[in-house]
């Protein structure tokens, strides 16, 4: 058996004493680094043998963070860091099995499941806001920003340059990261909590850190290394111009009464220009005019059938994107999405010491004004609207902070809409914080009844105001408090919210009003180093949601168990809730939800997930009990490196509970093509069809993208419809909208 184990070693591509940690292995927490300045050139190709590394400071001290406590790693992974005027270097070298290797040719930020190295920086050392870079095999990039408040943001996009290749040992990647893309402190040496992460997904999902961590420890970016040794470098105080041509040409099936006729529109075509400038090491300004905000992926659809809110999408325009963490609020009092379609917008965002501030102004030429009522929740088009946000935070002590939001909408039709906002985090101790937010706003109705009709008797705060839109002033509050524990094992969060009757933003995401809300989670984790199961959590969660007159709306109890088990990476997930709820009036009792969910991914080719819930509910649009089911299906397949497809289908059903009447069925099947042929050069098809509006979506796009901003597409959008839906004929389906498009997008930097 020795001689085998021998054999098997000296056949490897690696050798142990390269695949292996250090002998004299020790867990090293907040761990320092002195960097050095490299006097030659270093090209970015995944070599790493130009002679600018060489006076490069190397580690090789990492420990396996998860799923094992800071124990020595399965591998060896070693860290070079140099810096010259412009860039911050680092480089890793990942011993490894190179057949074993998981990595995916892909596009920028759209790869997940594979190796990669990453690199964290929190430049100003108050945990406050930290970057992250991400590098697979390929040398593909993802990057994300963190913050407190909502953790990471992977819509964030910044300029950076990478390269990485497969090697006989494993595979290495050098990154170089501009000073002109970040932000620091304007002073001459520089001192920067730092963390370097290798992510190994075999059988678990491995990482391995430089810096040992505190699992009963709730602040992160605190436990990072601290590197010293950068001095005498600026960010970049350039000016950057993002230009762009958009043409397009669309058509649309209209119907005259007595027969169908496909209209085509006349080619249309557009000029944008947006620019920014840095003002100081923190500050910069933005301008755009006749911004474009077409997105390149198109959002996937959600099941809606029994929703009585509009539904939420994540933001993914450029233009939001600097400086985005400075708006991030709990109560999302300022959604990025409902500045819509603007002619203008101006943004100034910064840092001054451990003050935060940010600005935005803007014309909106599609306003979403929004409804908010005790059950349901909708938004209309308003017109012409002016935007005005304005943003402050303060950082104090060790991941504390204060800060401030005013916004300002003001409609073309008369009205407005005004929020102030102060909120805060304070860290109590290791294990202990507290967290809010207190708003207060104040409308004046559009006095018109666009949009609102329907709601004519409607009436809300006690039937003091309509629900239509008639020029009526008042205002309202809001509040949220949150009390966490998190820890090791322990973690408990106690919550309590509330938004008054007479409360409305329209710069935020707040669909309700008139409740009080409150709930406990808690939860308690067990860690085994060796057997099936890597990690198990019960979890228990309580919530209790009243009205402003006293009446319960809502109350649900539920008990809840996660494992992570060490084969294909795999989760599991059991929920059983109880409850009762409340609308209209109506009490319904008895309610019931069972629910599981699965994922794995078996291999670098295949991956999996499924949720499936049972039980008794509501159907809220209907006012009736019922029998529920619902869930869904993905994959992730990968028959070759550059080639992905993700089919997913979600579906709800519900009958009724004394009938047995189908009271609403819905089901979305996605399927998402993407051919990569090389970093920069893709091809991606979009197949999707919603039997509740009874539409098939095909969406093909070609897109060479030099840079998140620099960036060529062409493409087109063919929506189906059934013209018979609803009625008891014979399936018409026709084509009922048909656009192509085209854009070429590049960023100039001086």
């Amino acid at each position: 058996m020795f001689g085998l184990v021998v054999l098997l070693v000296a056949a490897s591509p690696a050798a142990a004493s390269d695949m292996m940690p250090a002998p004299d292995f020790a867990p090293v927490f907040k761990p320092t680094l002195a960097v050095n300045r490299t006097t030659t050139d270093i090209d970015i190709d995944g070599n790493l043998d130009d002679a600018g590394w060489t006076s490069a400071v190397r580690t090789d001290r990492f420990v396996e963070r998860d799923p094992g406590d800071m124990v020595p790693p399965q591998v060896r992974t070693e860290v070079l860091v140099t810096y010259d005027d412009k860039n911050l270097y680092v480089g890793f070298i990942c011993h490894d099995d190179p057949k074993a290797i998981r990595a995916t040719m892909a596009q920028r930020d759209h790869w997940g499941g594979d190796d990669c190295v990453i690199v964290m920086i929190d430049t100003y050392g108050d945990a406050s806001v930290a970057y992250e870079f991400f590098v697979n095999p390929y040398g593909v990039q993802r990057d994300h920003l963190w913050t407190p408040t909502i953790g990471e943001d992977a819509s964030f996009d910044l300029i950076w340059n990478s390269a990485a290749k497969i090697t006989a040992t494993g595979y290495q990647v050098e990154i170089a990261i501009p000073f002109s893309g970040i932000r620091f402190p304007g002073r001459d040496a520089q001192e920067w909590k730092m963390d370097f992460w290798r992510n190994r997904p075999r059988e678990s999902q491995y990482q391995y850190s430089w810096a040992a961590y505190n699992r009963g420890e709730q602040c992160w970016p605190c436990q990072w290394g601290t590197v010293t040794g950068i001095s005498d470098v600026q960010p970049g105080k350039g000016v950057e111009l993002l230009a762009s041509v958009v043409g397009n040409q669309s058509g649309q099936l209209n119907y005259d009464g007595t027969r169908f006729d496909f209209d085509n529109a006349d080619v249309d075509g557009d000029l944008s220009l947006g620019g920014k400038y840095a003002i100081t090491s923190g500050m910069t300004v933005e301008a755009t005019y006749n911004p474009d905000y077409s997105q390149i992926e198109a959002d996937a659809a959600q099941i809606d059938v029994n929703s009585t809110i509009s539904l939420f999408y994540p933001e993914r325009r450029p233009f939001f994107q600097e400086g985005s963490d400075i708006f991030r609020t709990l109560f999302n009092s300022f959604y990025t999405r409902t500045v819509n379609d603007p002619d203008y917008a101006v943004k100034s965002t910064g840092r001054v010491g451990r003050a935060t501030i940010g600005f935005i102004s803007a014309k909106d030429n599609t306003s979403p004004y929004a409804l908010p009522f005790e059950e349901f929740g909708g938004m209309i088009d308003a017109g012409e609207s002016y935007v005005n946000v304005l943003r402050g935070a303060l950082s104090f002590g060790q991941n504390d902070r204060a800060g401030f939001m005013i916004t300002d909408r003001r409609f073309e039709h008369g009205g407005y809409g005004t929020i102030l906002s102060a909120d805060g985090q304070l860290r109590l101790s290791q294990n202990y914080s507290v967290v809010g937010q207190f708003v207060g706003s104040f409308t004046g109705e559009p006095d018109q009844a666009m949009g609102t009709e329907g709601l004519e008797g409607l009436t809300f705060d006690g039937g003091k105001h309509t629900a239509i839109l008639d020029g009526e002033s008042y205002s309202g509050t809001a509040l949220i408090t949150q009390f966490r524990r998190n820890g090791r094992h322990l973690n408990v969060r106690l919550n309590f919210d509330q938004v008054a009757p007479t409360y409305r933003t329209q710069t935020g995401y707040d669909p309700w009003n008139d409740y009080r809300n409150g709930f406990a989670v808690t939860s308690y984790t067990f860690y085994s180093d060796k057997g099936l199961i890597q990690r198990i959590t019960p979890s228990f969660y309580a919530e209790r949601r009243w009205n402003y007159d006293g009446k319960i709306k809502w109350s649900h109890a539920t008990a809840g168990l996660d494992a992570n088990l060490r084969f294909w990476q795999t989760y599991a997930g059991l929920q059983y809730t109880v409850g009762s709820e409340n609308w209209s009036g109506v009490q319904y009792d008895d309610l019931w939800t069972a629910q599981i969910n699965l994922g794995n991914q078996i291999n670098d080719a295949l991956g999996f997930n499924f949720n499936y819930q049972l039980g008794r509910g509501v159907a809220r649009r209907l006012g009736e009990s019922s029998h529920e089911i619902g869930g869904g299906i993905g994959m992730s397949v990968k028959p070759i490196d550059r080639l992905t497809i993700e089919p997913s289908f979600s579906f709800a059903r519900a009958t009724s509970v004394t009938t047995d009447e189908e009271l609403y069925e819905q089901h979305i099947t996605r399927t998402r093509f993407q051919l990569q042929a090389n970093r920069e050069l893709s091809v991606r098809l979009v197949v999707q069809y919603n039997d509740g509006w009874e539409t098939w979506d095909v969406d093909p796009l070609l897109t060479y993208q030099i840079s998140p901003f620099s960036v060529f597409y062409i493409g087109s959008t063919y929506d189906y419809g059934n013209m018979t839906a609803g009625l008891d004929a014979p399936s018409d389906w026709r084509l009922t909208n048909r656009q192509f498009f085209m854009k070429i997008q590049y960023l100039f930097q001086t």
